[in-house]
C-alpha cells in the first residue's frame, strides 16, 4: 500500500492524535505485510506440516518466541484441521513476548487480570503444564465465556478458575490452593457446603434468579466476583464460598500472593494496526468516541493506574508483575508507570530478559519496551516488568 494514499484514508483528527502522541502514522500502511501468527500447542509440533498442507504455504518459524509461526497476513486458518482439533491457536507474536516476559516456572501461581479474549491466557496455561494454576479475571461476562469455551476447546482448563470481577477490586488469592497430598475426596466427606466438580448447568433457582433479575454483561466494583469455571485441579473443590472468597490481610497476600500477574489493561488499541483498519468499515465515528474522546482518554489512564495498582497488590513478595497494553501513547504507557512507581515504594521495575532477543524498540524510559509493525513486524504493545521487593 503506498504510504501517502494509505495516511490520507485517515480522518484528520486521528492523524492529530497521532501527531500529539508522536506516534509514526506510516506504522497504518503496514497492514498488508504484517504477518498473522500462530502457536503450537506443546507436543503438536509434528502437525506443522499438517498446517502447510491445509493453508498451501510454509509457516516461517520465529527464532525470537518458542512455538510460534508466522503466515502471510491473508491467510485464514479457521478452517484448518489442526485449528478445529485445537492443535494451533492465533496469536499475536507481540502478546506471546508479554507472557514470556513473566518468566513463568514450573508451579507458578498466575494472575491474569484482563483475561479476554483468552489468548494469552492459554499460552500461560501451556506454559505451566501439569503444575501451578492460573486465575482469568475479566470485567465482561460475554467475554470471559468465550475464555472458558477457548479453555474447553484446547482441554486447558484442568488448571484454571474464571472469575468475573472487576480488576480494580478482586481480592481472591490462590490461597486455597492445596498439595496432591490432601485430597478432594476427603473434604468432600467432612463437609456439604463445597464446591463440587464444576458443570456448565446451573440449578434451578440460579437460573430462576438470573432470568428474573437479568445478568449485567459488565460486572461494576460493587459486585462480588462470579466464578463461572474451574477445573478439577484449579484450587476450588473441596471449598466452601467462604473459604474461597475470605478477606485477607496484607501481609497474607505477601506470602501467599500470585507468583506471577499479568495486567494487559483495557486501552485505545490505537497500536493494533487491523484493529484501527476496522474503524474504515465501523465509521470513524466510532472511532471519535473510542479513541480519540479525550474524556475516555483519561478514564482510560485512571483504569490503567487501578488494574495495575491491584494487580500488584495481589502479588507476593520477591513475585513479578507485567504491564502492557496496545496503545502506543505515552499518556497509556510510561505515563502509568512512571505514577505507579511514586505511588509504590515496594514495585521495582526490571530488566526483561528476553527483550535482548525481541525484534523491538526500547520503550521512552529504561526497562520498557514497544513492539510496532515497521520495526517488529507485530501488532504495537508495550511491555513493562516489575518485581515486588521488601522495604
Amino acid at each position: 500500500m503506498d504510504p501517502a494514499a494509505a495516511t490520507a484514508s485517515l480522518p484528520d483528527a486521528f492523524l492529530h492524535f497521532l501527531e500529539s502522541n508522536g506516534i509514526d502514522p506510516s506504522i497504518y500502511t503496514s497492514i498488508d505485510s504484517t504477518p498473522r501468527y500462530i502457536r503450537l500447542k506443546p507436543g503438536f509440533e509434528y502437525c506443522i506440516e499438517e498446517v502447510e498442507s491445509e493453508v498451501k504455504c510454509k509457516p516461517e518459524k520465529l527464532e525470537w518466541l518458542l512455538g510460534f509461526y508466522s503466515l502471510p497476513p491473508n491467510i485464514q486458518i479457521a478452517s484448518s484441521k489442526a485449528y478445529q482439533e485445537g492443535k494451533i491457536y492465533g496469536i499475536d507474536a507481540s502478546s506471546g513476548a508479554a507472557v514470556m516476559a513473566l518468566g513463568i516456572e514450573p508451579g507458578d501461581h498466575v494472575l491474569d487480570l484482563c483475561a479476554a479474549p483468552g489468548a494469552k491466557l492459554c499460552m500461560i496455561l501451556d506454559l505451566l503444564g501439569d503444575s501451578g494454576s492460573v486465575t482469568g479475571v475479566d470485567a465482561a461476562k460475554h467475554r470471559l465465556a468465550a475464555c472458558r469455551t477457548m479453555l474447553q476447546k484446547y482441554k486447558l482448563g484442568d488448571r484454571c478458575r474464571l472469575f468475573v470481577a472487576d480488576g480494580t477490586t478482586f481480592s481472591v488469592i490462590p490461597d486455597g490452593f492445596r498439595s496432591d497430598s490432601e485430597s478432594c475426596e476427603s473434604r468432600l466427606e467432612e463437609r456439604t457446603d463445597v464446591f463440587k466438580e464444576w458443570t456448565s448447568r446451573r440449578p434451578w433457582k440460579e437460573r430462576k434468579q438470573a432470568k428474573k433479575c437479568g445478568t449485567p454483561q459488565v460486572v461494576s466494583k460493587s459486585q462480588p466476583p462470579e466464578l463461572i469455571y474451574y477445573g478439577r485441579h484449579s484450587g476450588v473443590i473441596g471449598l466452601t464460598k467462604g473459604e474461597l472468597y475470605k478477606t485477607v490481610s496484607e501481609n497474607d497476600i505477601a506470602s501467599y500472593g500470585y507468583d506471577k500477574v499479568l495486567v494487559d489493561a483495557e486501552c485505545t488499541h490505537d497500536g493494533s494496526v487491523k484493529h484501527i483498519q476496522k474503524f474504515e468499515h465501523w465509521g470513524w465515528i466510532t472511532l471519535q468516541r473510542r479513541v480519540l474522546d479525550a474524556e475516555r482518554t483519561d478514564n482510560l489512564h485512571v483504569l490503567q493506574l487501578n488494574l495495575l495498582t491491584n494487580g500488584f497488590r495481589l502479588l507476593k513478595v520477591g513475585g513479578s508483575l507485567v504491564y502492557s497494553t496496545c496503545s502506543l501513547t505515552v499518556a497509556q504507557n510510561e505515563d502509568v508507570v512512571e505514577q505507579f512507581l511514586k505511588e509504590n515504594i515496594t514495585a521495582e521495575l526490571t530488566e526483561i530478559d528476553a527483550a535482548r532477543n525481541w525484534p523491538c524498540k526500547g520503550g521512552h524510559i529504561p526497562k520498557t519496551w514497544r513492539f510496532d509493525p515497521l520495526t517488529s513486524q507485530t501488532s504495537g504493545l508495550f511491555v513493562a516488568k516489575f518485581r515486588k521487593v521488601v522495604i
